[in-house]
């Protein structure tokens, strides 16, 4: 007769959903946690599952937050002025680590018209005067700046970019904190 184990196929299963995560590894994965670290097992189930139910997008810039606007968006203390335009939540995470930037952050994860519209009303009411582009360098990147640029000419804005140095094709979770502060800081005219 042969065991199935069902809960261990579907543990597997769950691990490779992970991104980078292949069959290997999920394998390792389920054995290391079903046999080696119950506790640890239980305790990253028991993260996931809050995380899950607590966190969600801020409102305001769209990044991970607890509440309806996240700490960044509630921070007066950031440059008000100074908006940075990233790819996806987890940028904002990268960037906040590096300390670099003291502006607040949008993430632009789609060009549909109402992220459009949703843009100009923070840059409006936040009386946005540089927005940052930190976007992942590369043609599709330069072709979605022109775009934006098109979209909000008349809003009286300077456009910048991250300098180049953060090599083409690279997502900012790849680059080094020094060289991701001195692209910061040397950013150019979009």
């Amino acid at each position: 007769m042969k065991h199935r184990l069902e809960s261990f196929h579907n543990l597997v299963e769950a691990f490779s959903t992970l991104p980078t995560v292949g069959k290997k590894s999920a394998i390792r994965f389920a054995y290391h946690v079903v046999l080696n670290d119950a506790f640890g097992a239980m305790k990253l189930s028991h993260a996931i599952e809050k995380a899950v139910r607590s966190l969600r997008r801020c409102e305001e810039c769209g990044g991970l937050s607890e509440h309806e606007l996240c700490d960044v968006c509630l921070d007066e203390k950031r440059e008000r002025s100074l908006l940075c335009i990233v790819e996806s939540a987890k940028d904002i995470l990268i960037l906040e680590e590096n300390g670099a930037f003291e502006g607040c952050y949008f993430v632009l994860d789609d060009l549909e018209e109402q992220t459009l519209a949703r843009l100009k009303r923070v840059i409006q009411n936040r009386g946005v005067k540089e927005i940052v582009f930190a976007l992942t360098p590369g043609l599709s990147s330069d072709g979605i700046i022109l775009y934006i640029e098109e979209k909000l000419k008349g809003l009286h804005v300077n456009f910048t970019k991250i300098a180049q140095g953060i090599p083409t094709g690279v997502q900012l979770e790849n680059v080094d904190t020094l060289s991701l502060a001195k692209a910061l800081n040397s950013r150019m005219k979009a």
